[in-house]
């Protein structure tokens, strides 16, 4: 019984681990480069307003 419990819960943290593991996989590889590119939109779209008013300023 020691033993079958020792390695369900060995089996549970490995499990843990490889969803926590793949979760933070797939943030990296997927959502952190979408959240990128936004901000980089979002600072283009900015630097375009504030050259736009300044064109247009005097």
């Amino acid at each position: 019984m020691k033993s079958f419990t020792r390695g369900f819960l060995f089996g549970v943290v490995a499990t843990a681990g490889a969803v926590i593991g793949s979760v933070l996989s797939f943030k990296k590889q997927v959502v952190d480069p979408i959240e990128d590119q936004e901000n980089k939109f979002e600072e283009n779209r900015k630097r375009a307003m504030r050259k736009s008013r300044s064109a247009h300023n005097g």
